[in-house]
């Protein structure tokens, strides 16, 4: 019998209703026919990630990468489908599962000074999740966060100060010693690196890597920046407007990319032997997710778009081995 994976998303939608204001809800008393909005940040979505596995998540901003990490996270609860960690099924319902859920899926968030708590020191940040959880004794706490200080590079003498007496790299590696505390097995990395300069981004993009290799680590890591994704996944998902239009392994995804929005994509990473090439942002405006496009949502940005893109919902289907892509293009015979 195969190992499951150790996070299994399953067709998990995630749904937010815009409350109607006072003016509108007084017309839909009086008999107007006004509904309430519903924004689909996350669309029937479904993915894993194996054990010891980096798998990047990118996409424009608002195409839904964020809310389904806070998903796997457990942070936010899916409107439909389900979440697995190893084969069992996460319900928030605080039961043994959950709990267990809970402390081995952490997340990490793009701006580290919002995410710590500005009032307490970093000792008791780092320390806190430990303590709460039982993961070590109360007489061992002290030197659990010496030692996971130590593998962030960070000097366990600055356990005293508040977050905002260090630097931006010096506060994400605080909260990546946060997370690493209680022992996870999955961490989710939501833009993780964005809010830093690119010398120290490099950082600790070695760090998340070193830490791989060290502790057997899975990564769901999250970003806009497709190029930075380069660096550390085995394995990239593309999300537009709530829905995966393709995944793959990075390298056939980076040779050999299917669909027409993960093609405009890599079009925008400079490149070395790229010089002269002059870059373009994708045509358009990625549309509202409380309004989306018919059919294929990237129709009307996309220069291959045909008359059934506009009607029909292209399947996500496998092109390759391990390679899948939702583009009606793949239905279209060469000539």
């Amino acid at each position: 019998m195969s190992t499951p994976p150790v996070i299994e998303v399953r067709n998990v939608s995630k749904h937010f209703t815009r409350r109607l204001d006072l003016l509108k809800r007084a017309a839909r008393r009086l008999g107007a026919k006004v509904k309430q909005r519903v924004v689909r940040a996350v669309d029937d979505v479904t993915l894993v990630v194996h054990e010891g596995e980096a798998v990047g998540l990118v996409g424009e901003s608002g195409c839904g990468k964020s809310t389904l990490g806070r998903i796997v996270a457990g942070i936010d609860t899916p409107t439909t489908g389900e979440v697995l960690f190893r084969g069992d099924r996460l319900i928030p319902d605080g039961g043994a599962v959950a709990r267990r859920a809970a402390l081995n899926v952490q997340m990490i968030f793009q701006d580290p000074l919002d995410s710590l708590n500005p009032r307490h020191r970093m000792g008791r940040i780092v320390g806190e999740g430990a303590s709460y959880h039982r993961v070590v004794e109360p007489g061992d706490l002290d030197q659990h966060v010496d030692k996971v200080l130590g593998q962030v590079g960070l000097d366990p003498s600055m356990k005293p100060r508040f977050p905002h007496q260090f630097s931006g790299g010096q506060r994400q590696r605080i909260g990546i010693a946060r997370a690493l505390a209680v022992n996870p097995e999955v961490i989710v990395c939501d833009e993780s690196v964005a809010s830093l300069d690119v010398s120290i981004q490099a950082q600790i993009i070695n760090l998340f890597m070193r830490l791989r290799h060290d502790l057997g680590l899975a990564y769901l890591f999250i970003s806009h920046d497709i190029g930075v994704v380069r660096h550390i996944a085995d394995r990239v998902v593309v999300m537009y407007l709530g829905r995966i239009v393709e995944e793959g392994p990075m390298r056939a995804l980076f040779d050999d990319p299917n669909h027409p929005y993960t093609q405009a994509l890599l079009r925008e990473v400079p490149r070395l032997d790229n010089r002269r090439v002059q870059f373009n942002t994708i045509v358009g405006e990625i549309p509202s997710p409380l309004d989306p496009p018919s059919g294929c949502h990237f129709h009307p940005r996309c220069p291959h778009a045909m008359e059934r893109c506009r009607v029909e919902t292209p399947r996500l289907r496998e092109i390759d081995t391990g390679h899948r892509s939702a583009c009606h293009l793949n239905d279209v015979s060469p000539s």
